[in-house]
This record gives structure tokens, sequence and C-alpha cells, in this order.
């Protein structure tokens, strides 16, 4: 893919040591195959980059992230295989986004003002922090069009707890931004004049923090979590020694308290 046809699907601006990505395609911001590719693109050339230290994801408006694009999806139906090898070529590259996103070296914040729904929702889930409008709506609608958010859920169901994804999946209805905050998919709700400039201050402060501590005690965070208790602090033992002995802190430390 090239730049003008990225460009199409998702906006970078870098600020600082801060990338902001705009989804495009408004107003709804579909997940087409195109937007998942060039959103992959861009998420592994941000991680690649020493001069990026946050990733913020914002789908502006009043639909944050609509989900597949169904139009898109119906259009493949005319394959002769129905449209088999389209529809896993999306869920599989799909599935690939979602553990870049989580597992990226850089935070990651999703930017929601209005609704996400379905892959909408899967991509709020897969960042690490999550500030919305209380306007915005969070939906897993499958049920509603005799389906099931099977892999939406995936993603959700590591983020909050499972009578949580549950009631999510199996309603198919909007919950608002309160029950969001409740059950942890968010992490704070804000007056739409402020949801921006909040997170773009929080943002610019997370980036003045020692990078290679932030990317590899974020990266361990996640994969300690899927551990036995014994072994997750047999691996964030090792991560934490390494902390310690990293150059630049140590450099810090001698400066603050000296050294015997």
């Amino acid at each position: 893919m090239n730049q003008m046809q990225q460009l199409k699907f998702v906006t970078p601006s870098l600020d600082g040591n801060v990338l902001t990505l705009t989804l495009g395609n408004a107003p709804a911001h579909p997940l087409s195959l195109g937007m998942i590719e060039a959103l992959q693109q861009t998420f592994d050339t941000a991680a690649a980059d020493p001069d990026v230290h946050v990733i913020i994801l914002h789908g502006p408006g009043r639909i944050f992230c609509a989900g597949h694009d169904l139009k898109e999806i119906a259009r493949h139906r005319a394959d002769a295989d129905n449209g088999l090898a389209y529809l896993r070529q999306l869920f599989t590259a799909c599935a690939d986004l979602m553990q870049t996103i989580t597992a990226s070296p850089k935070p990651t914040v999703a930017v929601v003002e209005g609704i996400a729904t379905a892959a909408g929702l899967q991509l709020v889930a897969a960042c690490d922090l999550a500030y919305a409008t209380p306007q915005a709506r969070f939906q897993l609608p499958g049920v509603t069009n005799n389906g099931f958010c099977t892999t939406p859920a995936v993603t959700v169901g590591r983020s909050i707890a499972r009578k949580h994804v549950m009631e999510l999946a199996l309603s198919g209805e909007p919950f608002n931004a309160d029950w969001a905050l409740a059950a942890g998919l968010i992490n704070r709700i804000l007056p739409e004049a402020q949801l921006t400039p909040f997170v773009q201050d929080f943002a610019r402060k997370l980036a003045g923090r020692h990078q290679p501590a932030v990317s590899l005690g974020k990266q361990t965070l996640h994969r300690q979590l899927d551990m036995t208790t014994a072994d997750a602090y047999a691996h964030a033992t090792e991560v934490m020694i390494a902390h310690f002995l990293d150059p630049a802190r140590m450099a810090k430390e001698k400066a603050r308290w000296g050294r015997d």
C-alpha cells in the first residue's frame, strides 16, 4: 500500500514524541481490509520509530469505528467461494492487527467520542488505555444481525470481566460510558471539550518517561497476566532486575544519591 492509499484510511500526526492516528473514511471509519492493512503498516512503522513514544488512536465524531465494512463483505458474496477466501484474509488480518496494537512497545490510547461497535469496540479494547465522552457508546451487535461478535469478544473479553462481555455479546445492545467505566472498558469519562486536551497532556507526560523501561514494562505486564502467579513473578522479577541495571537509571541514581 502506497502512502496516498494509506492516508485515505489513517492520517498520522506527530507532535513531539506523540503520534496521533486519525481514522479515515468518515463518518463510520469502517474496518475494511484496506483500513486494517493501513493501520497494521502504520503501527509497524511506529513501533520501529525512536521518535514515537506514545500512540493515540482517534475516530472523531459520532462514530469511533463502526466495525467491519459490511458493504465490502456483501460484495464478496459474489465470489465463486461466497467470499470464503476474503473473509479468512479479513479476519486473520484483523486478529493480527489487534495483537500488534496490544503488543506494541509504545503505549496506545484510544479516544472515543461516539459509538464503538463490533470490531470498532475490539479496536478500543486492544489499546492500553481508553478515554471517552459521556456521549460515547459501546456495542457488540452481532446477535441483532443473525450472527455473533465472536472475534471482537476475544479482545474485549481480555479487557473486562466475563459476565460483562457476555452481557455485551448476548444483548447486542449499546451500553453507555458509565457502564463502560464501571466494567473497566475505559479509564475515564471526560466532557468533549476536555477529552482531547486531557489525553494529549497525559500522552506528553508519558512520552517524557524513560522509554526503554516503559516499553519493556508494558509488554511484560501484558505477558504476565496470561501466566500463573508463580510464572508471572519469575518472569517479572527478571525484567525488574533489568530495570534496575539499566545504565540510564543507574546514572540517574548516582546523580541523585551519589555512590559510596
